[in-house]
């Protein structure tokens, strides 16, 4: 039996859409999904209540997919089964993105379940090779992209971020804890004329069974505001939301979407 842990944003009400079973919905306390009804809602500090509760329903694979952000932990609230999890809790609240989320996924496997990605359980959720838009990139925008791809290794080494925005070889914007939209806006009051590409890849080392990065059709309109033509994600780490409107979106705006080969 799978249980689904949804976040907000629109990839938990996708992932459901792409399986022929619906799973059982779980959320956290606070981060409920955006269009789904959820079956268990558990605050952070009942996880191990929370995880004995999905053993009991015979529960063997869990999904997490969808945004949360790092709660706040109220001690007077842990229970008793979650007591024991408290240590690995504070180190996961003092790690990166990746660190955290490589130990929730710990207390997870440490219990018996099988954790598995959202892109495992519904693969069309990751595009094909290659440039899947009318535009296609030219060889500066291709360069571009490879200088972006050693931006982002060099950036995962530090475990921050997961895409850039690159022109003529320079960084003009990098992701970080706000994410992309955020970094996005930021160029919308560039003050040259435009030209550039957004690229979107996991870290070099991270554990791609949460958190893949993802675009959508608001990424495309941002890309748009931000002055760039086109975008750029790795085959196999990047999850595309509503690909039909994206790619339909690039084409009504002029942008290209390529899907490369991960970099070596």
């Amino acid at each position: 039996m799978l249980a689904l842990i949804a976040g907000t944003g629109a990839l938990p009400g996708e992932v459901v859409d792409c399986l022929t079973e619906r799973p059982l919905i779980c959320a956290m306390e606070g981060f409920a999904p955006d269009s789904l009804s959820t079956d268990i809602v558990f605050p952070l500090e009942h996880l191990g209540s929370f995880i004995a509760d999905l053993k009991a329903r015979g529960v063997t694979e869990i999904c997490m997919a969808g945004a949360v952000r790092r709660p706040a932990i109220d001690p007077a609230r842990i229970d008793a089964a979650t007591m024991p999890l408290v240590p690995v809790l504070q180190q996961a609240m003092m790690s990166g993105d990746d660190g955290a989320l490589r130990a929730v996924i710990g207390l997870f496997e440490d219990s018996g379940l099988n954790v598995r990605a959202a892109h495992q359980i519904a693969p069309a959720l990751l595009p094909p090779l290659g440039c899947l838009t009318e535009a296609q990139p030219s060889k500066a925008d291709l360069s571009d992209a490879d200088r972006a791809a050693s931006i982002l290794r060099a950036m995962g080494a530090a475990d921050i971020g997961q895409a850039c925005a690159v022109l003529k070889g320079q960084a003009l914007a990098v992701e970080s804890i706000f994410g992309t939209d955020w970094m996005l806006q930021s160029l919308t009051q560039r003050p040259d004329a435009g030209g550039g590409i957004l690229f979107k890849a996991p870290k070099p080392n991270q554990d791609r069974r949460a958190d893949l990065p993802t675009i959508g059709p608001g990424t495309v309109s941002s890309a748009v505001a931000a002055g760039l033509v086109g975008i750029v994600i790795e085959k196999g780490g990047v999850i595309v939301l509503q690909r039909d409107r994206v790619i339909d979106e690039c084409n009504r705006l002029g942008l290209f979407l390529q899907v490369r080969e991960r970099a070596s």
